[in-house]
């Protein structure tokens, strides 16, 4: 690494698991990039479902994985690991990491970076790898989401339901969304869903099903969800569970599952081999990136804190009260 760069870094560090109050703020040592790998200086990082649960200690980082939080970032590129190509060094890039998000460097694989979309801020683009590739791989390229296609999205307003509400609409499906209470559900209308659902006043099933059912299915609530995600499907209908904010230990009856023939499946994306997001990567240049570009999908970012702060965001996000992505930023 360049004798330029400072020997340590501030982070922020898990004091012990549990409530937003155990993030503490730390100094580490610089990471360096190993082979194919390049440094970002942390311009921001974006706050995920899954830095809750790490935070919470039930969701432990894969082996050889930074043991900070943080799954996304944006910044810019000051060195680079042997054999890396494509970036060089004062790149503004965004990233989706294995992990170390929430400091001032971290190192990423360098497949796994995007230039920052045209028109982007590069504090925005920090709040894109995330839900983009989480979003991308499981409704486009796990449950193939055709144009014309009915799509159900529950919790529209946070930054899955936004992205997929918006990408969903990009490629010509029909959205119904689900979400509570009437300054979350206008958002989601903003982003152009068909028929926004507040679940605390109408029964998505009944709505849904009147229109003939949905083909794609994406819950982030589990609990009494689950059953009625299969009663709202269509015949041949794919459901994707990204999270169980309502609980994952349910019983419900699976017969609908045989008689709809419906495809039921889950999904973590940072135990995926380096090869799978290389390739979600590469699909998103091409497919989703000249979309941003062209103002067809926009970051939406809600709430920004300085990386001191983390606690106060992780609180935020615990709250459901937010709308879009929460943000630390750095520097």
């Amino acid at each position: 690494m360049s004798s330029a760069l400072p020997q340590q870094m501030q982070c922020i560090e898990i004091s012990a698991p549990g409530k937003p109050e155990v993030l503490k703020s730390a100094t580490r040592a610089l990471p360096a990039p190993t082979a194919g790998e390049v440094l970002i200086k942390v311009a921001a990082a974006g706050v995920n479902g899954p830095d809750m649960m790490q935070r919470k200690g039930l969701y432990p980082a894969p082996p050889g994985a930074s043991d900070l939080l943080g799954l996304e970032i944006s910044g810019e590129v000051v060195a680079l690991g042997e054999g890396v190509t494509r970036w060089k060094t004062g790149d503004h890039i965004t990233a989706l990491t294995n992990g170390g998000g929430y400091a001032e460097y971290c190192a990423v694989d360098a497949q796994h970076c995007l230039p920052v979309p045209a028109g982007v801020s590069l504090r925005d683009a920090g709040s894109l790898p995330e839900t983009l590739f989480t979003v991308w791989s499981n409704v486009f390229m796990g449950a193939a989401l055709k144009a014309g296609e009915t799509f159900l999205v529950h919790g529209g307003a946070g930054g899955i339901g936004a992205t997929a509400i918006q990408l969903a609409k990009a490629f010509g499906a029909t959205v119904f969304t689900t979400d509570s209470p009437a300054a979350r559900c206008d958002f989601v209308r903003s982003l152009g869903a068909d028929r926004v659902i507040d679940y605390k006043e109408e029964d998505f099933v009944e709505i849904v099903r009147a229109a003939g059912g949905a083909n794609v299915i994406l819950d982030i609530v589990g609990g009494a969800n689950i059953e009625k995600n299969f009663k709202a499907a269509n015949h041949d209908a794919r459901i994707i569970q990204l999270a169980f904010g309502a609980g994952s230990k349910v019983e419900i009856n699976l017969m609908p599952v045989m008689l709809k023939r419906l495809s039921y499946t889950g999904s973590t994306l940072r135990t995926r081999p380096p090869a799978y997001k290389n390739e979600i990567a590469k699909q998103l240049e091409a497919q989703v990136w000249p979309l941003i570009a062209a103002g067809r999908i926009k970051p939406m970012v809600n709430a920004v804190f300085p990386l001191a702060e983390a606690a106060k965001a992780h609180a935020l996000m615990e709250s459901s009260t937010h709308i879009g992505k929460i943000l630390l930023t750095v520097g």
